[in-house]
């Protein structure tokens, strides 16, 4: 068994710091960088693109809405050519600093409301699988096993990988109870490794009304933004490890 192990990175901005890039990077197998639109500016991108390069961790865009004040995870009506030319400029500003690193952008991967919207979002689904088709056709993409998004884009010709969250509840459809409910977000790090071996190993895992699911996955994310991300993540990787789960990048 093999499973790829990614996180949000990337995020900080200016003087705002946010989460242990630096030691997500020594666990993590891909890096989901920030792009500037929601979180990240020049010198962060740079800087986690080369530690990441340094690493051998793979970098993926990590592109989400123009939305640096709600750190991209509220929902804006875009029109969807305008959101095409959004998408490959994010891609294109982490490709250059990647391309510094002697590396290059290997996926992309939605952020946050955008990457929540697009589920369902046909037309936004369409204008995420027009730019990355158009950037680099080459690239793979990373979604939610089932969305519209992952459907577009394998009927474009794209490599579609698909994603379970380590520390999010899942509504009985396999979706992501929103942020905003309670249990939204898991904190516990020995029953997030737990249940993520259920998840390698295609066991049922229980969704937030009780009832069991089995999620498709070809990696795993720890958010590098929530409480106890390195220790979430270091439990993930250890146990699934102990077990006899290589960890690997989905793209090599």
């Amino acid at each position: 068994m093999r499973i790829d192990l990614n996180s949000d990175l990337g995020e900080g901005h200016g003087r705002w710091e946010l989460g242990d890039d630096e030691a997500l990077l020594a666990i993590v197998t891909s890096a989901n960088v920030a792009c500037g639109f929601h979180a990240g500016d020049p010198t962060v991108l740079r800087r986690t693109t080369r530690r990441a390069a340094e690493r051998g961790v793979a970098v993926g865009a990590h592109v989400g809405y123009r939305d640096l004040t709600g750190f991209g995870r509220r929902f804006m009506d875009v029109p969807p050519a305008e959101l095409t030319d959004e998408v490959v400029y994010q891609i294109g500003a982490l490709a250059a600093f990647t391309s510094l690193a002697g590396e290059r952008v290997r996926y992309v991967k939605p952020h946050g409301a955008l990457y929540s919207a697009i589920v369902h979002h046909t037309a936004q689904a369409a204008a995420v699988v027009e730019a990355v088709t158009a950037y680099d056709p080459g690239l793979a993409v990373l979604g939610l096993p089932g969305s519209e998004f992952l459907r577009l884009a394998e009927e474009a010709g794209l490599r579609t990988r698909r994603e379970a969250f380590a520390d999010r509840a899942y509504t009985p459809e396999g979706t992501l109870v929103p942020r905003r409910e309670p249990g939204a977000v898991l904190h516990d790090p020995g029953t997030i490794a737990e249940r993520c071996l259920r998840i390698v190993r295609g066991e049922p895992v229980e969704a937030a009304d009780g009832t069991e699911i089995v999620i498709e996955a070809d990696s795993l994310c720890v958010h590098g933004d929530s409480p106890g991300a390195v220790e979430t993540a270091a439990a993930v990787a250890e146990r699934l490890r102990a077990e006899g789960v290589a960890l690997e990048a989905f793209t090599d």
